[in-house]
């Protein structure tokens, strides 16, 4: 229901207008004695359209301030479930269904179903992110409009209804033979000592002090900087734009940062441990291992060619070396890899082979041969080696060769051999780069005639590369963080105006002799109370800032 919008002054305002644009009489209850709404000085709003379009009533629902809180209401929930139990993403080489139901059983289980999971990276947590800016962009439009429309052209002679209608108030007579406009326009001087703009009516006896008007902005500034925040969060939903992953790197290991053109090689990992002196009894008892330092000598390398192209070796380009410790990651053009675990893990990384014959000994070429993406074919003098089979812990069952996990613990490959003296179609060769029991596997036994021409082995230690640790990094991408960073900068700003200062705005008309003055600030009325009070006093009127609450009359 909407109330008559045309004022007794004669001007039609806008339906939801309750307060004239004109002179500012009360358009509703205009008999009441309540105190008037100043939110937005009464100025009527989109939202308030008495026949509403299917776009208006898209604009009504993200308008409301209740609707606002329940999306906020809802996004909380959901913030605070996604926190029951980790996040996929600070896994290490877990599988997640097994993770949730043998840590959390059917609870577990159920939230992994469910999506939980991966609360803060699906599709309707974003929605409700989204929803909450949209919110925020159309309740500030909704109400900043109109209050700028009425800040910007405020009328000087208030209508007595509005007068009275304030928080702070008075209706007194003047002394007899005071000159009205010399009256207004001392007290104009006295309040503008106090920081207040001063503007005088026409005929000088109506008078609008005003001062911080800025901090009726300070809410809006605030909208502004979360919708930039939001704006940051969702940015980070961009391709690239953010990453949070851990990737285990065994030493001499060079490994591609998913997503992105980088690679990132584990030169060499450092363990220093705690002496047994200076640990605690405690410890010494349950024979623990405490970790003083650890670090990870890493090699940034940006991929030019052959980056995801698999059988193809990448071209790789250094661009920068650090030492990560702890608290001290590497930091590359916004791509940051954090020290995060380890763990001792003796591998085997690559061997040098060399093919000879062992009747003669004589040697025909080395290659080297990596434990992850071995070539498809090798060269080893007028021999060529093309590989059929990798296995990088191999095993037997039922007869046949299999792989036990795709650790390189126990390693095995199968070649097939041509070259002099050779089947033209290639003989099978199997290589196993590490010792195994002759007596029960021998290398030379399971290969048969072949070994009898032809061995492939490490001639000495030199060949070799043993990873004895793993080292877990947390790599981190954020290229959103700026803009979070300002929104909230402009967030704190909004609220130190709104906090530190307060709207505040003195009205006065005389007429034939009577003083009528209304005073309104956002809060802090008893500042502005008093604030009248000294005001008046030095323009030799005597005025009790508790006679200036509403209702307040001298005479």
């Amino acid at each position: 229901m909407f109330y008559n919008t045309k004022c007794d002054c004669g001007h039609q305002n806008p339906t939801g207008t309750t307060l004239c644009e004109s002179c500012g009489n009360p358009l509703i209850d205009i008999d009441g004695r309540d105190i008037l709404e100043m939110r937005y000085d009464g100025m009527a709003r989109r939202s308030q359209k008495s026949n509403p379009s299917i776009l208006d009533k898209v604009w009504n629902f993200f308008s409301s301030v209740k609707i606002a809180v329940w999306i906020i209401f809802f996004t909380v929930v959901a913030s605070a479930v996604g926190t029951i139990f980790p996040q996929e993403n600070t896994f290490l080489d877990m599988d997640p269904a097994q993770y949730y139901s043998e840590n959390y059983g059917t609870l577990g289980t159920i939230y992994h179903v469910l999506g939980f999971s991966h609360t803060f990276n699906s599709w309707w947590f974003i929605t409700l992110l989204f929803m909450i800016g949209t919110s925020l962009v159309i309740c500030s439009l909704d109400r900043v409009l109109p209050l700028y429309k009425a800040l910007s052209k405020q009328q000087i002679r208030k209508h007595l209804n509005f007068l009275t209608r304030q928080k702070v108030t008075l209706t007194t007579e003047l002394p007899a033979g005071t000159d009205e406009e010399a009256w207004t326009s001392k007290l104009g001087t006295i309040l503008r000592k106090k920081s207040y703009r001063i503007h005088k009516g026409k005929d000088g006896t109506a008078l609008l002090a005003e001062k911080y008007r800025f901090s009726r902005w300070g809410p809006y500034i605030n909208h502004i900087g979360l919708i930039i925040f939001l704006i940051g969060v969702l940015m980070r939903s961009i391709p690239g734009w953010h990453m949070d992953q851990y990737m285990g790197i065994l030493e001499g290991e060079t490994k591609q940062i998913p997503h992105t053109s980088y690679f990132i090689k584990n030169e060499k990992f450092t363990l220093e441990l705690y002496d047994d002196k200076d640990l605690p009894e405690s410890i010494k008892a349950k024979g623990q291992i405490v970790p003083k330092t650890y670090e990870t000598q890493a090699v940034l390398y940006h991929c030019s060619a052959n980056c995801d192209e698999s059988g193809k070796e990448p071209v790789l380009e250094e661009v920068h070396k650090s030492n990560i410790l702890v608290n001290h990651p590497l930091d590359y053009k916004g791509l940051q890899a954090y020290q995060f675990d380890y763990k001792s893990t003796p591998l085997l990384i690559s061997v040098k082979p060399t093919l000879s014959n062992p009747a003669t000994g004589e040697s025909y070429g080395s290659f080297d041969l990596p434990m992850n993406n071995p070539k498809e074919e090798y060269q080893a003098g007028p021999y060529t080696l093309k590989l059929k089979g990798y296995f990088p812990e191999f095993g037997l069952e039922k007869g046949q060769p299999i792989s036990l996990s795709n650790e390189p613990k126990a390693p095995a490959f199968i070649f097939s051999i041509t070259g002099p003296g050779l089947s033209a179609n290639g003989e099978p060769y199997m290589y196993f780069p590490r010792q195994v029991d002759k007596e029960s596997f021998s290398q030379d036994t399971i290969n048969g005639a072949i070994s009898q021409k032809l061995k492939l082995a490490v001639g000495s230690m030199e060949g070799v590369q043993f990873a004895n640790y793993t080292t877990y990094l947390n790599i981190r991408v954020d290229k959103a963080m700026p803009y979070i960073w300002v929104g909230s900068a402009i967030f704190m700003i909004g609220v130190i105006m709104g906090f530190y200062w307060q709207h505040r705005r003195i009205w006065i008309r005389i007429d034939q002799g009577k003083l009528t003055l209304g005073g309104h600030t956002n809060k802090n009325w008893f500042g502005l109370r008093n604030e009248v009070a000294a005001a008046l006093k030095k323009n030799d009127m005597d005025v009790s800032p508790k006679s200036l609450d509403t209702g307040g009359n001298q005479g």
